[in-house]
């Protein structure tokens, strides 16, 4: 039995008890974590390919390290420009295990839900209408005095 899960932002095809790195996940090493965006699962031959996720399906995993990648070096050069930068990155990685892969039938456990407090409505205050703003009155163009005007 395999599955195809999202991690992180990409696609892993796990089976139970194998031990994979993925980018780096929220959560203390030797904690339990739970994978919901199942995209296909293949139980012997039974194949559930979800659109886009099979509804229901989890992976679940533990975190067994958190570590470091090898470092990638990064180098920039414009040629006779003088110009040279050197960077230097190391990813970060988690190891996990996978323990199960749940298919839609297998119950979820519930999720302790935090209460939610209801807060009082709050008395809303009376809106003020402001006054009707009169259009000003339109004043007729004064008239160009020119010079035959004048005389």
């Amino acid at each position: 039995m395999y599955a195809i899960v999202e991690i992180a932002g990409q696609q892993f095809k796990v089976e139970k008890d194998q031990q994979l790195y993925v980018h780096r996940l929220e959560g203390k090493e030797g904690s339990k974590v739970s994978f919901d965006n199942v995209l296909l699962i293949d139980n012997g031959g039974k194949v559930a390919v979800g659109a886009p996720a099979v509804t229901g399906a989890s992976v679940s995993a533990k975190i067994l390290e958190h570590l470091k990648g090898d470092k990638v070096i990064v180098f920039k050069k414009k040629r006779r420009k003088g110009y040279k930068v050197k960077n230097g990155h190391r990813q970060s990685f988690t190891k996990i295990q996978i323990e199960g892969i749940a298919e839609k039938g297998a119950a979820k456990k519930a999720e302790p839900k935090a209460e939610v407090k209801e807060e009082a409505p709050k008395a809303e205050a009376p809106k003020k209408e402001a006054p009707a703003k009169k259009a000003p009155a339109k004043k007729p163009a004064a008239k160009k005095v020119t010079k035959k005007t004048e005389e």
